[in-house]
């Protein structure tokens, strides 16, 4: 190549998420650094700041963590408004859930909340993945330490309100994004 070329320019990537508590943001920042280190641009938007605009982006990753049973509304409503526009590049989405833990739930194909959500939706993005959360009983308000309790005893988890446990599979993550690197 003559260096007189102009180069093709590189592909932006947004990743937007929706977090309860922080860990999908965790997540986010560690796929940024996989992009980063393979001088890909990124930019981690949380949904609530959205302003709607995916034209700047040539790659969307779309993020969300599960709490009772669903991702984020305004996740799902991004993606039923803007789907004409997801469709046009390349695109990406990774759930956050502590179902994920299990070997036997840790895939799209698998964990039923990425299941039934894709049952709900008609876009499908080029690349899926799950992600073990965190749980972090301390951290929560009574109510939601009660209802997380009462699900992670009927899945079989901890329920001592003193854990703090990270599930995450930060190798996986790292995997994941090296995938979109190549996306």
């Amino acid at each position: 190549m003559n260096s007189t070329e102009p180069k093709a320019p590189l592909s932006k990537t947004a990743l937007i998420y929706a977090s309860v508590d922080g860990h999908t943001l965790k997540i986010c920042e560690e796929l940024a650094g996989v992009l980063s280190a393979h001088d890909q641009p990124v930019e981690i938007i949380n949904i609530a700041d959205f302003d709607g605009d995916l034209a700047p982006y040539d790659r969307v990753v779309l993020g969300a963590s599960i709490r009772y049973g669903v991702h984020d509304k305004k996740i799902i409503d991004l993606i039923n408004t803007r789907q004409k526009e997801l469709e046009a590049k390349k695109t990406a989405f990774f759930s956050v859930n502590l179902v994920a833990r299990k070997p036997e739930k840790s895939s799209p194909e698998t964990n039923p909340y990425v299941v039934k959500f894709f049952k709900k939706i008609s876009w499908r993005p080029d690349m899926a993945e799950c992600f073990a959360g965190m749980l972090d009983y301390p951290r929560y308000s009574f109510f939601d330490r009660t209802m997380i309790r009462l699900i992670m005893w009927m899945t079989k988890g901890p329920t001592d309100p003193r854990t703090v446990k990270e599930y995450t599979d930060w190798e996986k993550v790292e995997g994941f994004g090296k995938r979109l690197v190549n996306l």
